[in-house]
């Protein structure tokens, strides 16, 4: 089936916005209008960010901003597109594929799902449903930075998830997000809301040709009631010369945990930021990563841990392995206000430097207001242990598999929380084909 290509190339996002508004997604909705208009206008103020602005400092998008990028207005469904989606599907899954933006039922795989769960998608959802999403969009005017400002004016589809109290999610939730064509921009927004007591595991999976230029920039937001259970998987595929904006949002209620897994292997210029609140008493928060990249590629993590409440407990491990010319940044923020006594935190941040040329800027910070508190932080930057290749090299090993075995072996813990284990199994078969070969 073949539908209307993307819409003309536009000299910017500002002009493209009153000719698409009207055909967006709840255009019809008085609320919704207003949110993306006064979101089009937060852009307007705040542009595309810059190296003055501290939290992207080390990270420039001005190749970004050079191009005129187009909204995709529909789907093109190809064979190619058909294979893409084979590969990347993920068994035992409730699939929901958004190709080039928009929701696909034809590629999608719908699970049997308990009483008082609803997963779906969002632009569906606006038009059959009597969603209560108000809230999570009124955030919009909220943004810090034109990338987040432009996904709430420009936004096409997404998933919506909701979970009634004590529903229990036993199949994992595969969001795939699919980019088909050059100079295409997708907006991808998805709204996660968990309630007392109910628990799910969703795998959130963007993936994209090679040899062509295109942007997804990505929100979602997640919310928890007292007691929940969330384990959100971003896996990041990106084609080479793709690039990648991203942003994951959690508010824990009391007693919730929320566990972030973020694995970053492609894209010229990839970026996510994870950030949860804990925002009532005994919250868990548990954040990990591992980013890989070679060539001039850029990944860059932004991580905050805000300790808002009493008793919350919150670990993170971030670790990069990078070749060539790859820079990585990483940025890890943990903030213990002044109510959150006996808050204890810990967060690491580790890279390996294959080459030279290779570079990271890592700098964890911890924000303590409060004094019972026990918190901890440290960062480590080096290349392979010369002793331990020795070791293994002495015992008949070449110097190729050594190193190889050393990489992955320092790579392969980042995966020692993903309790699902079709998921572990995927991205244990990916760490040889993402990880640079040994020389």
């Amino acid at each position: 089936m073949r539908v209307a290509p993307a819409e003309p190339c536009v000299p910017g996002f500002l002009s493209a916005y009153p000719a698409l508004a009207p055909r967006l997604p709840g255009a019809a909705v008085p609320w919704l209008r207003r949110c993306r208009d006064e979101a089009m206008e937060r852009f307007a103020a705040l542009g595309l960010p810059t190296s003055r602005d501290e939290d992207w400092k080390y990270t420039s998008v001005a190749a970004i901003a050079r191009r005129a990028f187009r909204v995709a207005a529909a789907v093109d469904l190809s064979d190619e597109l058909h294979a893409m989606v084979s590969r990347h599907a993920m068994v035992g899954t409730h699939r929901m594929v958004f190709v080039d933006g928009h929701f696909v039922p034809g590629l999608s795989q719908a699970m049997p799902l308990p009483a008082g769960a609803w997963v779906g998608s969002l632009a569906q959802a606006l038009d059959t449903r009597a969603v209560d999403a108000e809230a999570f969009f009124a955030a919009a005017d909220k943004a810090t930075d034109g990338f987040a400002a432009l996904n709430a004016a420009f936004w096409s589809d997404g998933a919506w998830m909701d979970l009634a109290a004590g529903v229990a999610l036993e199949v994992p939730v595969h969001l795939l997000f699919v980019t088909t064509r050059s100079d295409l921009a997708v907006f991808p927004r998805n709204l996660i809301r968990v309630g007392a007591g109910a628990s799910a595991t969703v795998i959130e999976h963007h993936v994209g040709p090679e040899g062509v230029a295109y942007l997804g920039d990505t929100v979602t937001r997640i919310v928890l009631g007292r007691g929940a259970r969330v384990a959100h998987t971003k896996l990041q595929q990106e084609g080479r010369k793709g690039f990648h904006v991203a942003a994951v949002a959690a508010e824990q209620g009391q007693d919730s945990s929320f566990v972030s897994h973020a694995f970053a292997f492609g894209g010229q210029l990839a970026r996510a930021a994870i950030a949860t609140r804990l925002g009532a008493e005994g919250c868990d928060a548990r954040l990990s990563g591992l980013y890989v990249g070679s060539g001039r590629q850029h990944i860059d993590h932004h991580t905050c841990i805000d300790h808002a409440s009493p008793r919350g407990t919150s670990r993170e491990l971030y670790k990069g392995v990078l070749d060539e010319a790859a820079r990585a940044v990483f940025n890890g923020r943990v903030i213990v206000r002044p109510d959150a006594q006996r808050s204890d935190a810990l967060q690491s941040n580790r890279n390996l430097l294959l080459s030279e040329d290779a570079e990271v800027d890592t700098k964890p910070q911890l924000e303590i207001w409060a004094d019972d508190v026990k918190c901890a932080h440290g960062a480590t930057v080096g290349q392979l242990d010369a002793d331990q290749l020795h070791y293994l090299r002495a015992r008949g090993i070449g110097e190729g598999d050594a190193r190889a075995l050393l990489i992955r072996a320092f790579a392969a813990d980042a995966l020692a929380g993903i309790e699902h284990g079709p998921l572990r199994v995927r991205l244990e078969s990916l760490l040889p084909g993402a990880l640079p070969e040994a020389a």
